[in-house]
C-alpha cells in the first residue's frame, strides 16, 4: 500500500514501512523501519533546514507482461498505479511493484534501486530474489542486519566517503570500510558524476561497495534504513544542499590561515619557548605551535606534568605576546592509575566492553576511552580542560585518538551510552569534537577550532580541522593524501590538513627524505590548514625515564624549518611568506566555505563541471576558485604535466605563461617550485 501523509510518501508493506520526505531544498530523505516505531536518531541529520511542500502525484501504468500482449491474451492485461514526490530539482518514483527511482527536473534518472526478485523486471520471472531493501532481524536481538541496494551505472563516478589510504579519487569500483581507523575517516557521503549527491545516514559499522554490476550500502547492526538524497546542476550546489543538512564550518580563526608549528614532541616548557624564539628572532611566521601528547603525569589526568611544564600561565602568555596561538594535545584514554579514572568508572562515563578485559590500550600505560556519546563524560572532560588548560589563556585543542583507535578493532565487543559500537561508532569523532565546541562556545569563544584525528558526516559544524593520522614519510603516502584530502572536502569536511613530511619514517640527515619534506612542505602551503609534523627518526637515545613511577615519552628529532640544511631552509622559508601573501585570498575562500559549504581545496569538477576531462583529473586540484594546484609527487621531477580546464586561460604563477583552457601542458618544476597557475581575471601573486 502506498498513501502520503504528514508531507511524506509512504510504503506500507506487511510490518515495515518506508517514508520518503522533503529535507531541504532539492532533497529527499528515505527511511524505513520493520519495527512498530521509526527509530528516532536523526544521527547526522540533525540541523534544522527549509520547510518544502512536495508535489504528490500517481500515474495509472499498463503492468502487462509484454508476452501476453495482444488481443488472444486480453483476459491477463492489467494496470497499476506509480506515485511520485517531487521536492525542487528531484523527483523520488515508487512504481506500482514499490521499487524506488530517483530523476533530476529534466526527468533524467540519477540512480534506482536493485531489484533482482520474482516479477520484479516487466513482470517476468526472476528467481534470484534479491531485493533492494532487506532488514533481516538478528537472532535474538531488537537490532537489523541492513543491505540497500542500488543499480551500478558504467558511466558514473563517485568521489567523497571521507579519508582512505589508497591512491584513487573516484571511488568507483572501490569496497570501502565503514569504520574509523587511525587514518581512515568514514564520512558516508558521495557526490555522483550523475548529478546527485547521497549520505548514508548510518554510524552502524558496515561497507559501501561501488562495484560493476551494483552498489551496495551495508550495516552489520542498526535499527533502520536511513538515507539522504540531493540533486544539483553542480558539484557546488550538491554540497551546498548536503551541509545545510547537517551543518557548515564554522568562521575559520585568524590562526588557522598561517602557519603551525609541530613535533613529535616537545618534551619542555623551555623547548617550545626555544622554538617560538627562535621562529620569531629570524622573522618567520607562525600563528600555532603544538603542545603534543604525553605532556601529562598520567593519561586521563588532562593537565601539564609540573616538573616539565612548571609555569604554563607564563608560557602561554609569551607565546601570545609573540602572536602563536597554543595548541595542546587531549587524548581520550583514561589510565587506570590517573586521578581520574575511578570517579569516571563509578558514574558510568567509560566505554564498557561486552566480554573479557575492559583494557583498550596498553600502549604508555593500562588505559580505557571516555564515552564521549555521554553528555555527563562529555562535560566532565571539558570541565577538566577548562580548569587545566583553557583558564591559562589555551583555547585550541588537539583532540588526538578520536576514532578511537582500540587496539584491536573489535567493534563487536565495545558499548556506548548511545548504543553498541556496532551500531554508533562512527559517532565518537563527532561527539567528541561537540563536547569541546560546547565548552568553548559556553565561555564565550566565537571562533571555535579543534584538531581532531577522525571525523564524521557533520563534524565540520563543530569547528573540526581533521588532519589524516599517522602516514608514512614517502611520496607514495604523499599522493594519497591528496586523495584523501580531496575526499574528505567533498564529504564536507573542509578543513583539513596532513603531517607535512609524513609522520613516520623520515630521517632528517637523510637526501630522499629532504626532498620529500621540501615537496610536501610546498603542497602544504596550499591545503586549507598548513600544518608541520612528525616522529622525524631515530628517535632521541634517552635512558627510560620515570616521574613518580610513571614511564615518560622521548621524542623525535627536530623538525624546524632550519632543520634540513640551509638551501632548503630558504625554500621553505619562502613559502611561509607565499602562504602569508595569500592570506587575504584564503579568508574569503574560508569565509565562501563557511556560508555555502563549498570546500577550500576541491577537485576540478566543482569549478568546471561541464569539462569531462576535469572528471578525470586526479592529481591537481583548485584551491578556491582562482588557483590551480598542481603538486610535485614523484622522487627526482623537475617537470610536470598539467591539464588545465577549459572555458578560462591560465597564467603559469612561476613564468607567467600564458595558456588557453582545454589542454595538458608539461612546465618546470625544480625544486624550488610547485606549479600553480592562475585563472584569468584574478589578480594574485605567488612567486
Amino acid at each position: 500500500m502506498i498513501y502520503t501523509e504528514n508531507n511524506r510518501l509512504i510504503i506500507s508493506n506487511g510490518n515495515s514501512r518506508v517514508w520518503i520526505e522533503p529535507w531541504g531544498e532539492d532533497s529527499l530523505r528515505v527511511r524505513m523501519t520493520a519495527a512498530p516505531e521509526m527509530d528516532k536518531h536523526d544521527w547526522a541529520l540533525c540541523e534544522p533546514v527549509k520547510w518544502c511542500v512536495p508535489t504528490f502525484r500517481e500515474e495509472t501504468v499498463d503492468t502487462t507482461d509484454p508476452w501476453y500482449r495482444g488481443e488472444e491474451y486480453s483476459h491477463y492485461h492489467s494496470t497499476g498505479t506509480d506515485h511520485y514526490i517531487t521536492n525542487g530539482k528531484i523527483t523520488a518514483k515508487v512504481d506500482y511493484e514499490d521499487r524506488i527511482s530517483f530523476y533530476n527536473q529534466r526527468g533524467e534518472l540519477l540512480t534506482e534501486e536493485y531489484w533482482r526478485d520474482r516479477n520484479r523486471i516487466n513482470r517476468y520471472c526472476v528467481p534470484l530474489r534479491v531485493v533492494a531493501r532487506e532488514l533481516k532481524c538478528r537472532q535474538g536481538g531488537t537490532d537489523y542486519e541492513l543491505t540497500a541496494r542500488f543499480e551500478a551505472f558504467d558511466d558514473e563516478k563517485i568521489f567523497g566517503m571521507g579519508q582512505y589510504q589508497e591512491k584513487h579519487l573516484d571511488k568507483k569500483g572501490a569496497v570501502l570500510e565503514l569504520a574509523h581507523r587511525n587514518s581512515q575517516a568514514s564520512v558516508p557521503f558521495m557526490i555522483s558524476s550523475r548529478g546527485y549527491g547521497f549520505l548514508w545516514n548510518n554510524p552502524a559499522i558496515g561497507t559501501a561497495t561501488f562495484g560493476t554490476n551494483k552498489t551496495e550500502w551495508y550495516a552489520k547492526s542498526t535499527q533502520k534504513l536511513d538515507y539522504f538524497i540531493t540533486a544539483g546542476d553542480t558539484p557546488a550546489d550538491i554540497e551546498r544542499n548536503y551541509t545545510a543538512a547537517v551543518g557548515r564550518a564554522p568562521r575559520m580563526p585568524e590562526y588557522g590561515l598561517g602557519y603551525w608549528q609541530c613535533k613529535l614532541r616537545y618534551r619542555t616548557q623551555d623547548e617550545i619557548l626555544a622554538v617560538a624564539r627562535e621562529h620569531k628572532r629570524r622573522g618567520l611566521p607562525m600563528d600555532a605551535i603544538v603542545v603534543d601528547f604525553f605532556h601529562w603525569t598520567r593519561q586521563g589526568d588532562f593537565r601539564f606534568e609540573p616538573r616539565d611544564w612548571p609555569d604554563p600561565d607564563a608560557m602561554v602568555k609569551e607565546l601570545k605576546e609573540l602572536g602563536i596561538e597554543t595548541v595542546v594535545s587531549v587524548w581520550p584514554t583514561i589510565d587506570e592509575k590517573s586521578e581520574n579514572f575511578w570517579e569516571m568508572a563509578d558514574k558510568g562515563y567509560l566505554v564498557s566492553a561486552d566480554r573479557g578485559n575492559g583494557l583498550h590500550m596498553t600502549w604508555m600505560g593500562n588505559t580505557v576511552f571516555y564515552d564521549a556519546t555521554h553528555p555527563g563524560a562529555q562535560k566532565f572532560v571539558w570541565e577538566k580542560c577548562r580548569e587545566n588548560y583553557y583558564t591559562k589563556g589555551i583555547r585550541t585543542f588537539w583532540l588526538d585518538e578520536a576514532e578511537p583507535e582500540y587496539g584491536p578493532y573489535d567493534f563487536d565487543n565495545y558499548r556506548y551510552y548511545a548504543g553498541t559500537a556496532l551500531q554508533c561508532t562512527n559517532i565518537y569523532p563527532l561527539m567528541y569534537a561537540k563536547g569541546f565546541y560546547d565548552g568553548l562556545k559556553a565561555e564565550g569563544e566565537q571562533d571555535v577550532l579543534s584538531l581532531v584525528r577522525c571525523a564524521w558526516a557533520g563534524s565540520q559544524k563543530y569547528g573540526v580541522l581533521t588532519w589524516s593520522g599517522d602516514i608514512h614519510s614517502s611520496f607514495r603516502a604523499m599522493r594519497e593524501q591528496l586523495q584523501a584530502g580531496l575526499n574528505m572536502c567533498v564529504a564536507g569536511i573542509p578543513w583539513w590538513t596532513s603531517d607535512i613530511g609524513g609522520f613516520l619514517g623520515g630521517d632528517i640527515s637523510d637526501e630522499s627524505f629532504r626532498e620529500l619534506l621540501v615537496r610536501w612542505f610546498q603542497w602544504g602551503a596550499f591545503c586549507p590548514v598548513f600544518r608541520m609534523h612528525g616522529e622525524r627518526s631515530p628517535w632521541y637515545e634517552r635512558e627510560q625515564e620515570f616521574i613518580d613511577g610513571v614511564r615518560q615519552l622521548t621524542s623525535g628529532q627536530d623538525n624546524e624549518v632550519w632543520s634540513f640544511g640551509e638551501d632548503n631552509y630558504e625554500i621553505l622559508k619562502k613559502y611561509l611568506f607565499i602562504r602569508e601573501k595569500l592570506r587575504p585570498y584564503i579568508r574569503k575562500a574560508m569565509d565562501i566555505c563557511s556560508e555555502t559549504g563549498l570546500p577550500v581545496m576541491r577537485p576540478l569538477f566543482f569549478d568546471f563541471s561541464g569539462d569531462k576531462t576535469a572528471w578525470n583529473t586526479e592529481d591537481e586540484y583548485m584551491f578556491g576558485s582562482d588557483i590551480l594546484v598542481a603538486p610535485v609527487m614523484e622522487q627526482g621531477a623537475r617537470e610536470r604535466t598539467v591539464y588545465l580546464p577549459e572555458g578560462t586561460r591560465w597564467t603559469d604563477a612561476y613564468t607567467n605563461t600564458v595558456y588557453d583552457g582545454g589542454q595538458t601542458v608539461t612546465v618546470p618544476a625544480p625544486i624550488d617550485i610547485i606549479p600553480v597557475f592562475i585563472r584569468e581575471g584574478a589578480d594574485i601573486s605567488i612567486y
